[in-house]
């Protein structure tokens, strides 16, 4: 095992964990409170974004965690990071935005570093 393995699995479980626990958890228990209310900056409608939010930082945030889908599971969160920062914050000084922006960065390494020998995707795959 190598320590970018263990890396990886670290950065891995703390945006995952951090983004799961820390947001999409309380959008997710909170989603019949939230779904009238919740910012609709693409058009899409208050429910539906709050609906791919909750995929992106609930359902994807676990998976990147742990490491399955791992590649495909981070693009949402991405995406959802970046429209917080373009357009919820913009204009907002840079402590309101600046936790996007970290999450935006881990999930975009984690993108492109792949989940790691030490992942549900590894193990599935054979890989050692």
């Amino acid at each position: 095992m190598k320590a970018s393995d263990v890396g990886i699995l670290v950065l891995r479980l703390t945006i995952g964990l951090s983004m799961f626990f820390g947001h999409g958890l309380g959008k997710l228990l909170q989603y019949p409170e939230r779904a009238g209310r919740f910012p609709d900056p693409l058009g899409l409608g208050s429910e539906a974004s709050l609906a791919l939010m909750v995929i992106a930082e609930a359902l994807c945030a676990l998976a990147v965690a742990a490491g399955i889908f791992t590649r495909l599971a981070a693009i949402p969160p991405i995406i959802g990071m970046a429209v917080a920062i373009l357009f919820i914050h913009a204009g907002d000084p840079f402590g309101e935005w600046e936790k996007a922006l970290l999450f935006l960065g881990g999930f975009l390494a984690i993108a492109l570093l792949g989940p790691g020998r030490l992942s549900l995707d590894a193990k599935f795959r054979g890989r050692r």
